[in-house]
């Protein structure tokens, strides 16, 4: 299984569906040129009925582009505006296939009444926009700043959904998040609304980690907790899996993951249909001082019975030589510094001898000084995504091997000001499960960033846009930026079982070829992927397949 993909890429350019290009063990098909291609698809919901619902914007609005699944012609294209709610349209949040039914979601700020909303509204088949809606979150919040955000993650069955809202109340010194589980006729299965004191502990930093549902709708949040006693000169740390049952009525149930000397960083979380919930991330060491150093020592791996409420296996991992060489220099590695703290995990993929391999990406997103006055300044964001670290876990939590994937992307753009709450933060307090780049964020070019990852027949491959000048280094010394990613061109590795890389570039690349936008694809199976490509005014729709 492959979790929270961040993105796909290529290129391509032929009017009907056919194989058009292969890249190692992947191909690709497309469909015919969208001829109505002003609004640019920025979310592939799914399929369902025959067709393939999808959502696209322009500058200022947004539309249901629906399409044939045989061909991938376009059907047609609708126009969505959400009545106005408290005086506001909706904010878009998602659009989503449940079970054959396709509902967007739309959020807004009750400023009044101080309450952060979540809407849905349920799409016909032909795309347009039915009555049939509904309030599915109305949270109290203290001011705007303090609204927090929405969460969204669709369940393995693909007929729930898993919504969290997370908000920081600083002057009241409470973190709270809401969480409850939606089925396709939008009724609220589970619902749990937590507030966390820390009045007591100024310095307490609060992360929620990751949180997921299973293919039995048992809901699980992952909590790290971490703050430094003065007094004794300790760090307190609190990592723990709560776990709301659906045998068990959602009654919350707290599982402790135990240990010392350190502190957990980041967490990718896999609930499987087992009981069994494995968790994987970074992890750092501890001063003598009891302050935590926050760069990456290495890797931990741990396995949850969630019956037993047990932990059956926790590891910690250092990086190797080898790897640390790559990511920090040799000349740090020799000296025994850690890795710097700037990579997220984005992808856990489950091997079949039941170990794990975890993908995780050097990220930065860079906010500029605004410029402008009142509602029309701006502000320019950089989004940058370069080299990806590839750890296989072993059954038994030990790594097996790691090796470092060689890229430097780097996409900007500039966004109004007012609402980009999405990336505003407190250092205390984060949500770092299920980061994606926002909806209004997409068609920027942070779509075009990062890369994707595919376990098929025991082999992982991982495919991104590069620079024409990489072709052929693995070197990450040698490696060039992918500054437009217009002119990107597909690459690809692959890893044998002991985790050698062997790089693959597509022959004979054209200009006019397409170039897949990697956020805004849907998996249809294990092994088959509706994507996008586009460049200047051509689109299609296309499936991408592995042999």
């Amino acid at each position: 299984m492959i979790k929270k993909m961040l993105c796909l890429f290529m290129t391509i350019g032929l009017s009907c569906l056919v194989n058009a290009q292969t890249i190692g063990p992947i191909s690709i098909a497309l469909g015919q040129e969208i001829e109505a291609d002003k609004e640019k698809i920025v979310r592939i919901a799914g399929e369902a009925n025959g067709k393939i619902y999808t959502l696209a914007t322009t500058k200022n609005n947004f539309y249901i582009k629906v399409f044939n699944a045989d061909d991938m012609s376009l059907i047609s294209t609708n126009e969505i505006e959400m009545g106005d709610f408290k005086d506001k349209e909706p904010e878009f949040e998602e659009i989503a296939v449940l079970d054959g039914r396709i509902f967007i979601l739309g959020s807004v700020y009750d400023k009044k009444e101080k309450v952060a909303n979540l809407l849905a509204a349920e799409i016909a088949e032909d795309g347009t926009l039915t009555t049939n809606t509904k309030k599915l979150f109305s949270t109290k919040v203290t001011k705007n700043r303090e609204r927090g955000a929405f969460y969204i993650k669709e369940s393995p069955n693909a007929d729930r959904l898993l919504i969290l809202h997370a908000a920081l109340f600083d002057k009241e010194e409470v973190i709270q998040y809401e969480m409850k589980l939606i089925n396709n006729n939008l009724d609220i299965m589970a619902q749990h609304l937590e507030k966390v004191p820390f009045n007591d502990r100024r310095d307490l930093e609060f992360d929620i980690a990751d949180f997921d549902v299973n293919f039995n709708d048992d809901v699980f949040i992952v909590i790290n907790e971490s703050y430094r006693d003065k007094k004794t000169k300790t760090n307190n740390e609190k990592f723990q899996v709560h776990a709301f049952k659906a045998a068990n009525g959602y009654e919350k149930e707290i599982i402790d993951i135990a240990f010392t000397d350190k502190e957990i960083i980041n967490c990718e979380m896999l609930a499987g249909d087992d009981d069994i919930v494995r968790l994987v991330g970074f992890y750092s060491s501890v001063r003598e001082n009891g302050k935590a150093n926050k760069e990456l020592k290495g890797v931990y791996a741990a396995v949850v019975d969630v019956n037993s409420k047990s932990v059956n296996q926790l590891k910690f991992n250092e990086f190797d030589y080898d790897t640390k060489v790559k990511l920090i220099g040799e000349r740090r590695a020799k000296k025994g510094k850690d890795v710097k703290p700037l990579y997220v995990t984005h992808s856990l993929v489950q091997k079949s001898d039941g170990g794990l391999i975890l993908l995780s990406e050097y990220q930065q997103i860079i906010v500029g000084r605004s410029s402008g006055i009142g509602p029309l300044s701006f502000t320019p964001v950089t989004h940058i995504n370069n080299e990806i670290i590839v750890t296989s876990i072993n059954p038994d939590g030990t790594v097996g091997w790691s090796n470092v994937i060689p890229k430097k992307q780097k996409a900007a753009y500039t966004t109004m000001s007012v609402g980009f709450a999405a990336f505003a933060g407190n250092s205390n307090f984060t949500v770092s499960a299920g980061f994606s780049v926002p909806v209004a964020v997409l068609g920027k070019g942070p779509e075009y960033l990062s890369a994707m990852p595919i376990y098929e027949n025991d082999k992982l491959t991982v495919i991104f846009n590069d620079n024409t000048k990489n072709y052929g280094v693995t070197d990450i010394e040698e490696i060039k930026w992918l500054g437009n990613y217009n002119k990107a061109v597909p690459a690809a590795v692959m890893f044998d079982n002991n985790g050698v890389m062997t790089r693959v570039d597509q022959e004979d690349v054209e200009k006019s070829q397409l170039v897949l936008r990697p956020r805004v694809f849907f998996r249809k199976s294990a092994s088959e992927y509706i994507i996008y490509s586009s460049r200047k005014s051509e689109d299609k729709l296309g499936v991408m397949s592995v042999n």
